[in-house]
């Protein structure tokens, strides 16, 4: 164990320092700048924070000046399946390469598209460029259906794939033994754990392995996308407000389904109470089912994880922001044990929004498949 201490501690280190390459040599790939995107003000540290918290269409691993002074990003793109007036479209984010004012016109089976703001935009018919009102506001364009494989869908696809290969594993591992091995030995107390300390006790002994597959799933899922957005290939799939109203809408479909008719009686006609208030009282329980409780997940999950970047983005900054009242050496040490002490809490904080979310949803379905005892 205690050899096993200073690898843990080496291992954020290096989260931390990848973070800070990322940061330095990264920037908003699609912003225009003096310099060629390289982040030096306190407007760009802000662009380049925001657009960390945003998903994108291409992945930006790093970048740098040439020796001819151009600016060049090394990354990879990803798949873009846009539905425009004339159908279907399919093509790779790289063909929106980058030039200086950042709109370049894809033409596609007669079909002209721009990227705007990480948006799709279809040109009207007989239009070659962009036009902007004073808002900057795309005037002679308009939005497509955008199905497009984003950074964000790549990382729950790739997380997807991690846990049917573990649990897969996990399952063989049951069948050879009643040890798991590899991989399984990891996972159990994880699960056991689930069911133990979060199922069991919100749901009850009778009902609980119903939601098990659910529980199981939401806990991991959020658990490895949140560490997944502690390494600097910018991830923020927890902290994209669309993703939490999915996750919370699942737990929403899944106790109104399951609710029992006393879980429905005691919502609607509640008993024991004057008849003059049940009705008021049934419109309280149905706003506080179909809207808070999904309302309390979601916002939750987004809003912790969301500013856990910004703090760490915010904290790294400081090498830049710092640069003019100290030493290059003075403002990166302050910034590095600044983001190395948050780092270590957002590890926590991954594992504790995934269990949060998970204890929440179990509570809520157990209070929906309770049978109450009338003496």
């Amino acid at each position: 164990m205690i050899a096993k201490k200073p690898i843990y501690f080496l291992t954020v280190l290096a989260i931390v320092f990848s973070s800070f390459t990322a940061f330095a040599g990264g920037g908003d790939t699609t912003s225009k700048s003096k310099d060629g995107g390289r982040v030096n003000t306190k407007s760009e540290i802000d662009g380049y924070i925001k657009h960390h918290l945003a998903d994108s269409h291409d992945f930006t691993l790093f970048s740098y000046t040439n020796d001819v002074g151009e600016r060049k990003h090394i990354g990879f793109p990803l798949p873009m399946i846009v539905w425009t007036s004339e159908g279907l479209k399919a093509f790779m984010s790289s063909e929106f390469h980058h030039n200086d004012d950042g709109h370049v016109i894809v033409e596609k089976g007669g079909v002209k598209l721009s990227k705007i703001h990480s948006k799709i935009y279809e040109l009207n018919e007989g239009e070659t460029a962009v036009a902007f009102d004073e808002a900057h506001h795309a005037k002679n364009a308009h939005k497509v259906l955008d199905f497009s494989i984003t950074k964000s869908v790549f990382g729950m696809l790739f997380v997807g794939l991690l846990m049917l290969l573990g649990f897969g594993s996990l399952a063989k591992s049951y069948k050879k033994g009643a040890i798991p091995t590899g991989v399984g030995r990891v996972l159990e107390p994880l699960v056991l754990y689930v069911r133990d300390e979060i199922a069991k006790p919100n749901i009850g002994e009778k009902k609980y392995m119903k939601f098990m597959p659910y529980l199981l799933t939401v806990f991991f899922f959020i658990w490895i996308l949140n560490l997944l957005g502690l390494t600097p290939f910018g991830f923020n799939v927890t902290g994209q407000i669309a993703v939490t109203v999915c996750l919370a809408l699942f737990t929403l479909v899944i106790y109104l389904t399951n609710g029992s008719k006393d879980f429905w009686a005691h919502t609607l006609w509640m008993p024991g109470v004057p008849v003059i208030l049940r009705p008021i009282l049934a419109v309280i329980e149905l706003i506080g089912f179909l809207l808070i409780k999904p309302f309390s997940l979601l916002v939750r999950l987004f809003a912790n994880i969301t500013a856990g970047h910004f703090v760490v983005m915010s904290l790294i900054a400081l090498m830049i922001t710092l640069k003019k009242d100290f030493t290059v050496f003075g403002s990166t040490s302050i910034s590095l044990l600044l983001a190395l002490f948050i780092t270590v809490i957002e590890i926590l904080v991954a594992f504790l929004q995934a269990f949060i979310f998970t204890m929440l949803s179990s509570l809520f379905i157990g209070m929906a498949v309770e049978e109450h005892e009338h003496h």
